[in-house]
């Protein structure tokens, strides 16, 4: 889907189009976040910009700064429309060929508004053949090294398949293609540990501090197929209750629901 509106940016500079020499377009050397919009201001502002930069920090390039950088999405905003999604994007800038790292990088940036997507009903989720990569020096951070996800996303065209779950190297639980899981098992929220791979996603640290006896736990596949309950979530759509994950079924669970509706409301409070 195009952009309803977009700002590119070689340091402070405007610029009309991101440098062909752009190492986020040779390499993925770079970051992304993904933004609720409400009433033209987005709840979780400061949560997104500090988990942008502890990825700064570990590929090791700096950010622009906080408060320019807070007005230009702001400016962007102002035709906005009162729900939406805010993508900001972080590259360490242009570079010559070779995987060395500029000196001195410059950062770019894309600001883009997009329609706020539909939330659908109980998902249905298929797993995935793609497993996801383990690698503990990248793990927690939304870097743009998404290829995982993207032969994972390619499996499927059924528009009846809302998203598929992914297993990591070892064959242990890992995410959906777009969204944290958690899976209620003897009473508990779980969701699979970040250490060595994975986005650190703000609805999941959300749960994790508001479910109570929520907690972070190995998975595996017959895990989930004898869950009471299980529930997508990520910073844009909330909370999404699973109802069918290939041959297994979920009614809908009070607790799921208890709390899709807090962080609703919190997701649609700016």
């Amino acid at each position: 889907m195009s952009a309803l509106a977009t700002r590119v940016f070689r340091g402070q500079a405007r610029v009309p189009a991101i440098d062909p020499a752009d190492r986020g377009l040779a390499y993925g050397d770079g970051l992304f976040e993904t933004m609720r919009v409400a009433a033209g201001g987005i709840p979780w502002w400061d949560a997104h910009l500090a988990r942008l930069a502890r990825g700064a920090g570990m590929l090791g390039f700096p950010l622009p700064d906080a408060g320019w950088l807070r007005a230009q999405a702001g400016e962007l905003l102002e035709a906005a429309p009162a729900q939406a999604v805010l993508k900001l994007l972080v590259t360490r800038g242009a570079g010559g060929r070779g995987y060395a790292p500029p000196a001195a990088p410059e950062p770019a940036l894309v600001l883009s508004v997009h329609s706020l997507p539909p939330t659908p009903g109980p998902l249905r989720l298929r797993w995935c053949k793609t497993r996801l990569s383990l690698q503990p020096a990248l793990a927690g951070i939304k870097h743009l090294n998404r290829l995982d996800q993207v032969l994972a996303r390619a499996e499927w065209q059924d528009p009846a398949i809302h998203d598929g779950l992914m297993l990591d190297a070892r064959g242990h639980v890992g995410c959906a293609t777009s969204a944290n899981l958690f899976a209620r098992i003897d009473g508990r929220w779980l969701t699979p540990s970040l250490a060595d791979g994975g986005v650190a996603g703000l609805a999941r640290a959300w749960v994790l501090a508001n479910a109570p006896d929520a907690g972070q736990a190995t998975l595996r596949p017959q895990d989930l197929a004898s869950a009471e309950a299980l529930f997508l979530c990520n910073a844009v759509r909330g909370i999404l209750p699973v109802g069918q994950l290939d041959a297994s079924h979920w009614p809908p669970h009070p607790a799921t629901e208890s709390l899709r509706r807090d962080l609703g409301r919190e997701l649609s409070a700016a």
